[in-house]
């Protein structure tokens, strides 16, 4: 059915999957504008539960009207991933924004070791996050400083991830799942994940497919959105 003015204003919970390369940012901005322009209305509250990389895809849970004072508890949520690891480089952003800037050995990497490995980072862990991300450090996001070549003070934060699997092995390329807590960095996960087997990785691909109870099969990319929008 339809949704109405009222609808958006009192209150409305959009699932949308995000697309490749899009800022989360972008996905808000767009929706906001088409429902402005749909009700020609001047404006309307509409926020994001949750900030996705642009090189990520999968559930953004946005928020219009009164529901945006909903945000924070979505943001509390337990959130599910799914991706690829790349094993033997890293780069600076720990996925595929940057280069690789070094490489490993990853002959000595067996099966066996690669699942064994993920036992250490199941429960409450410290986690550094990336140099590329939009941590706010005295006033100034942290990809500012690592894009001008300014080393930073990061400190760890103490995360919690209930379930990591790899769930296929093809070549050095690691498909996996993670369920975890608010504030846990993937990417960060990757790295460490190749420090642990005495190498190197980075994240390739990753996909958001749940927040909470919202899971991404639900969600409509925003063309959907806007086709069911103009009805």
């Amino acid at each position: 059915m339809k949704k109405t003015l009222d609808d958006y204003l009192n209150g409305e919970v959009l699932l949308i999957d995000k697309p490749l390369n899009w800022t989360s940012f972008q996905a808000v901005n767009k929706l906001r504008w088409e429902i402005r322009q749909a009700f020609n209305i001047k404006k309307i509250k509409v926020g994001h539960a949750g900030t996705l990389d642009p090189l990520a895809t999968g559930l953004l849970v946005i928020c219009t009207g009164k529901m945006t004072k909903q945000i924070d508890t979505f943001q509390g949520q337990i959130k599910e991933y799914t991706g690829t690891i790349v094993l033997g480089g890293t780069t600076p952003s720990f996925d595929l924004e940057t280069e690789i800037n070094e490489t490993f050995p990853k002959d000595h990497i067996t099966s066996e070791l690669i699942h064994g490995t993920t036992k250490q980072f199941i429960g409450h862990i410290e986690q550094y996050p990336p140099v590329f991300s939009a941590i706010k450090k005295d006033g100034k996001r942290l990809y500012e400083f690592a894009r001008a070549g300014v080393s930073v003070d990061i400190k760890p934060r103490t995360i919690h991830i209930a379930e990591f699997e790899i769930t296929n092995i093809s070549d050095h390329n690691l498909e996996f799942r993670v369920v975890c807590s608010k504030g846990t960095y993937i990417r960060s996960l990757a790295n460490d994940f190749g420090k642990a087997l005495n190498s190197g990785a980075h994240l390739s691909e990753l996909r958001r497919t749940k927040i909470g109870d919202f899971n991404v099969d639900d969600a409509l990319s925003p063309e959907q959105f806007i086709e069911q929008l103009k009805g």
